[in-house]
């Protein structure tokens, strides 16, 4: 099972062997053999995203009896008219756990281009791009209208040619029989591939310096990586596994999709770059002359990536089981700071990576008296961490503040890993030197009745925050559990228009981040902010720990969340002039974690989780114009009805009982 811990030492490329989907599955230190000139001898591992930005893994098809990949080009009248042949192929197979998907290996035909093709031609079935054409080169196909269909149980490919050939080829691997089809060519268009170099590209002069200003930060000697990428030897050594998490897009670890918006962080490699390193294992990771650039180096992981902080807040201690469940812990430190700072950037520094799979924070007025810190009585954050997150930093006229004295509290997320320890986390904390001119606010779009389905492969939830005032949106910070599979997160204005901010094809549990925007992001009032997230509780997520159970909102891994915590300020307040941020949100909050249809009502179908079970028998009563529904006027009334009964319960319980 995928956990944050074993992520937290290992880093996702060391997962690779237990994310097959069929554990028959090559292991990523196979040798590389499928290559662009001859039919390979098995077909490695690798992820596309279709014209609907939904991520396909080849091994994760593997299932089944066959997998089956038509070619596609944009503008072929040979595969346009072969549609109706491609779908039923799915249609025909697909009850027998066949996979049909289609492959566009050009790289001249755009997002939006695939997707008006699809619409023209009719495809039933998803079309995998392939714009940086390694897959398709890798697979050695040549025209559009070719289908390649690959054995699941070896990863070899049977059959490749003309679709005609193909039903005999899928029968014989559904009987269990030879396939002893030989293929005529297609008579699609031609795809051309570019030429490779290989033979020229070398470790010295083409791969060490892509590696040295992408990876080597992070496998480095201290560093998160599995590796550290110290010499020649060293990479050589794991050259079939960086082949492999770059074909999967593991690596770099930055989910972000390149097709859906621009962002300052963006750690993904160029065209450019993935086509030389990948290029250059299959060429046989050729040394080149000269000295060893990362030898010569000797590059270290910093133990503060900004430097030295202005301000270190311990976490207390806590001992962590060898096993079992722990509760969330919520310790607190004293503030020592006696005047009100401005906060630049913050850092958090795990005492143990293995062990901490997540630490939040927030100021207080006062240290609570119980010796428990309390989220509720959180004002302002002062850092937070997950697993492949890094620092935050705050930029240009904004920031954070941190008001005098007080206390700080944590929410400590543990995960056991076999052996007891003993974690002492540190959060370093850089100010400014002068006041910002606007003030960084933080709110979360969250839904706690969030119910998946067992056996479900692509269950859909979404929420919502509405903003009543004007703001710029900086960054988001999406966060799931082990079931997630997949999130983007739109704008819908008043109008009903929507766009798309932030495309997530493959969410990856072992890697959360915030995404921070190139530009910020207007939100005119009245807009909505919707995040969207789709979970795989089946048996072909690997980090799934029972297909076979419903699972809810929670706090442990092993239940779910949906969780994007979002950046921002309002365009109407100054750092001078502050206003109560959360009371903004309180009229449409709850609303928008449960009108799942977004028509800005909750309709009784809706009431779902825990939440909905106590609302539920109120429904009626609620919905005070009997229109079906809850508006949102009807929800903050049934809301200040139930905090003041809330009130008065923990005032007198003989009273709130009417006794």
């Amino acid at each position: 099972m995928v956990t944050y811990r074993l992520a937290a030492l290992l880093g996702s490329a060391a997962l690779l062997a237990g994310c097959a989907a069929n554990e028959g599955a090559p292991n990523a230190l196979a040798l590389v053999t499928d290559t662009a000139t001859t039919a390979p001898a098995h077909v490695g591992n690798f992820m596309l995203v279709d014209q609907n930005l939904v991520a396909h893994e080849l091994y994760r098809m593997g299932s089944g009896p066959a997998v089956v990949i038509v070619t596609q080009a944009n503008g072929d009248s040979v595969i346009r008219a072969s549609a109706a042949q491609v779908n039923r192929l799915a249609e025909t197979y697909g009850p027998k756990g066949v996979e049909v998907v289609m492959l566009n290996p050009t790289a001249k035909d755009t997002l939006e281009g695939v997707q008006a093709e699809v619409q023209k031609a009719g495809f039933k079935v998803p079309v995998m791009m392939d714009n940086n054409q390694l897959i398709g080169e890798s697979l050695g196909v040549t025209r559009s209208a070719e289908a390649v269909v690959i054995n699941p149980r070896t990863w070899q490919v049977v059959y490749r040619g003309a679709l005609g050939g193909a039903p005999d080829a899928i029968d014989a691997l559904v009987a269990g029989r030879p396939v002893s089809v030989a293929g005529a060519a297609s008579k699609g268009a031609p795809i051309a591939f570019a030429k490779r170099n290989s033979g020229k590209l070398t470790y010295v002069k083409d791969v060490a310096p892509i590696l040295e200003a992408r990876c080597v930060a992070c496998h480095s000697p201290g560093g998160i990586g599995p590796f550290a990428m110290t010499s020649y030897d060293m990479v050589k050594g794991f050259a079939p596994m960086i082949r492999e998490v770059i074909r999967t897009d593991r690596m770099p670890p930055y989910a972000a999709d390149p097709r859906v918006g621009h962002f300052s962080d963006s750690k993904n490699l160029t065209p450019a770059e993935i086509k030389t390193l990948v290029h250059w294992v299959e060429a046989g990771a050729p040394r080149g002359e000269g000295s060893d650039p990362l030898a010569v180096k000797k590059i270290a992981a910093p133990e503060w990536p900004l430097g030295k902080p202005d301000l270190i807040l311990k976490v207390p201690s806590y001992k962590v089981p060898a096993s079992g469940t722990v509760d969330y812990q919520r310790p607190f430190t004293v503030n020592t700071e006696t005047e009100g700072r401005w906060i630049r950037a913050t850092a958090v520094k795990p005492g143990d990576r293995r062990a901490v799979h997540h630490l939040l924070s927030g100021w207080m007025k006062e240290a609570p008296k119980n010796g428990v810190s309390s989220e509720g009585n959180w004002r302002n954050s002062v850092g937070r961490y997950a697993v492949g997150s890094e620092a935050d930093v705050y930029t240009g006229d904004v920031g954070t503040y941190l008001p005098p004295g007080g206390a700080v509290g944590f929410q400590m997320h543990y995960t056991p890993y076999g052996k007891e320890a003993v974690d002492a986390s540190e959060v370093g904390i850089y100010f400014r030197k002068d006041p910002p001119k606007y003030i960084m606010r933080q709110v979360a779009i969250s839904d706690p009745t969030i119910t998946i389905p067992p056996n479900t492969a692509y269950h859909e939830e979404q929420a919502y925050l509405e903003f009543p005032k004007e703001a710029l949106l900086y960054s988001a910070f999406v966060h799931a559990h082990y079931r997630a599979t997949a999130s983007d997160l739109w704008i819908q204005y008043a109008d009903g228009k929507k766009k798309l901010l932030l495309s997530m094809p493959r969410y990856d549990f072992n890697w959360q981040r915030a995404y921070t925007f190139a530009e910020p992001v207007k939100v005119p009032a009245g807009a909505r902010l919707i995040a969207r997230y789709w979970y795989d509780n089946s048996k072909r997520n690997p980090a799934n720990p029972d297909p076979k159970i419903q699972v809810t909102w929670g706090e442990q891994s092993h239940e779910e969340m949906l969780f994007t915590q979002i950046e921002f300020r309002w365009m109407d307040e100054t750092a001078a002039q502050q206003i109560d941020s959360d009371a903004r949100f309180q009229d449409t909050r709850l609303l928008g974690a449960m009108d799942d249809n977004l028509d800005g009502k909750v309709q009784k179908a809706e009431l779902r989780g825990q939440f909905g079970k106590n609302l539920a028998p109120r429904f009626e009563m609620i919905d005070a114009n009997k229109d079906g529904a809850i508006d949102k006027l009807e929800m903050n009334e049934a809301m200040k009805a139930m905090q003041s009964q809330r009130r008065r319960a923990e005032a007198s319980p003989a009273a709130a009982a009417g006794r």
